[in-house]
């Protein structure tokens, strides 16, 4: 990386231009993706060696856990409490709750495991809203090829078809659960939903409270499954491994319970991961928009039971996270900035992108500025400037009203988002690729669903601002519904986990190692060590299941 410009003289430049000129720039996208892209790196790829994809390229780091050995052997399981319900849900984010709600209300009983607590997750981190086509100007149709052209055409036009007509009754079905959305209080079409336009999109279709939308949607989720008879909700209770039985079907899961450090086996008639994506394995040694628990856990225990997955080299780079103060690095400020008209502004004063095109241009854009030289230098950070300042200036009272989380943020920074720009530079904040799906968010492994941020073939290689929320709600209410068909059939035949059996045969053949387990469930700074951990379980188990509502 060539050397930066210092703070200092940044600012200067900066405070001295009235209106940034724009750097005009020719080079194609697919060329300026090539050159700064973290996922077109000389590294960036590996063939994996073992399991359904055999032969594919995927991200080192994640390769190194998706063939790694199980956690857990037969011995852990000797004596452990065995429980049985129709529908297990893994994951208690957005489309996790929104899968476990549809499945009990059709009359599944449901239990609901979470690594954290319900909620905790990277939809409450969502910020700048959820996309459906409900304007005047828009339609589905517009919405499935702003997708489709956003993710490089790699996406399943079939998901993409279902997700942009989900969106009209996702957002109904918000409104009745008690979400509050924005209004445009304004001129003729006062009281009606408020639209803006996000980047990559040829319509204002994107719809917010404020700009903590996430949050919002997961206070109605978590109460709605709060009220619901049929969920038992299971916090601090990771998986550690799927079941399956003698039919090769998943039959359920290994839930370890962190608070009284004891293994679950839950057999249940179908199985619903929403487990999320992968940033906090800093990919790429980047740093992470992602919550605590975003490790990817069930893309490993998916693939080791057998299910395909794909893009497994694709992630997407936000291209504003912060990048100083070094202890808040990668934390993320919201496109909404963005869509709002914040301006992004090189060491030179220069604006060098239209902030408005897909992230992933957005962000390689960045990372040329800083990689050439004209980035931003300060106490061993590098970046750029967002320009809020200049916002505020042309609609005052923005920050106040509309960005509040942007401006709890600037404060957390120490500095005034109203006098001085941030320093942002890409961060590492979405799963691309993930569990091949079908429209019902079923694998090719019987009896086993995949919904939300863990899954591939709805984004393509990368995704529009919004339609994560939208693709986790839509998907989760249809796989939650496809689940609950199965309940109160008979379960039938031997149960366990005989496909790690198979597993660490093919694992031998390949001369990869053994001692390598996974999934990581947490951080490499969290210092866990399941096996240390279990080995601390009281002599006697107790005979319910703590972490239960």
């Amino acid at each position: 990386m060539a050397s930066s410009i210092p703070y200092e003289e940044a600012r200067r430049r900066y405070q001295a231009v009235v209106a940034p000129a724009f750097r005009e720039d020719a080079t194609p996208v697919q060329q300026l993706l090539k050159d700064w892209h973290p996922d077109h790196g000389a590294n960036a790829r590996v063939p994996l060696a073992v399991g359904v994809n055999r032969g594919d390229a995927c991200q080192p780091d994640l390769a190194r856990l998706l063939q790694a050995n199980s956690l857990i052997d037969d011995i852990d399981l000797a004596g452990a409490q065995l429980l049985t319900t129709d529908v297990l849900v893994i994951g208690g984010g957005g489309a996790g709750c929104a899968a476990a709600l549809t499945a009990a209300r059709q009359g599944a009983k449901v239990i609901l495991a979470t690594k954290l607590r319900l909620g905790d997750s990277n939809t409450v981190m969502a910020e700048g809203g959820i996309q459906a086509a409900v304007g005047t100007d828009d339609s589905p149709q517009l919405h499935f090829e702003d997708t489709l052209r956003a993710g490089h055409h790699c996406a399943e036009p079939e998901l993409v078809a279902q997700m942009v007509m989900d969106g009209p009754d996702v957002l109904r079905w918000l409104i009745q659960l008690g979400m509050t959305f924005d209004l445009d209080e304004g001129g003729p079409m006062g009281g009606r939903l408020l639209r803006k336009k996000p980047g990559g999109a040829s319509a204002a279709r994107i719809h917010s409270y404020r700009d903590y939308t996430g949050l919002e949607m997961m206070r109605v989720l978590r109460e709605a499954v709060d009220l619901e008879p049929g969920i038992s909700v299971w916090n601090r209770c990771p998986a550690v491994e799927l079941l399956s039985d003698d039919r090769g079907r998943c039959a359920g899961a290994v839930i370890y319970n962190l608070e009284w450090r004891s293994f679950v086996m839950v057999r249940s008639r179908s199985v619903i991961l929403a487990t999320g994506g992968a940033g906090r394995l800093h990919l790429n040694r980047f740093p992470t928009s992602n919550h605590y628990g975003a490790t990817a856990d069930g893309l490993v225990l998916a693939y080791r039971v057998g299910a395909r997955l794909r893009e497994l080299d694709s992630f997407q780079y936000h291209p504003t996270g912060i990048a100083y103060p070094p202890h808040l690095a990668g934390g993320l400020i919201s496109e909404a900035a963005r869509s709002a008209g914040a301006k992004l502004i090189n060491g030179q004063g220069d604006r060098f992108v239209d902030e408005l095109k897909a992230r992933d241009v957005v962000a390689s854009a960045i990372l040329r500025e800083c990689g050439e030289g004209r980035g931003i230098e300060r106490d061993g950070q590098v970046g750029v400037f967002l320009d809020t300042p200049t916002l505020e200036r042309e609609n005052p009272g923005i920050l106040e009203k509309r960005l509040v989380t942007l401006r709890h943020l600037a404060h957390r920074c120490g500095h005034d988002p109203a006098a001085e720009p941030f320093m942002v530079y890409p961060t590492l904040h979405y799963q691309n690729g993930g569990v091949a799906i079908d429209k019902h968010g079923a694998t090719e492994v019987a009896c086993l669903h995949c919904v939300g941020e863990l899954t591939g073939g709805i984004h393509g290689r990368n995704r529009l601002m919004g339609n994560a929320l939208l693709d986790i709600l839509s998907m989760g209410r249809r796989a939650g519904a496809k689940a609950a068909e199965s309940a109160g059939s008979l379960i039938t035949g031997r149960v366990g986990i005989s496909h790690v059996h198979a597993w660490q045969r093919e694992l031998m053949l390949a001369s990869l190692p053994l001692d390598l387990r996974s999934p990581q469930l947490f951080p490499d700074y969290a210092h866990f060590d399941l096996r240390a951990d279990a080995d601390m379980r009281p002599q006697e188990r107790p005979r319910v299941v703590a972490g239960v509502r």
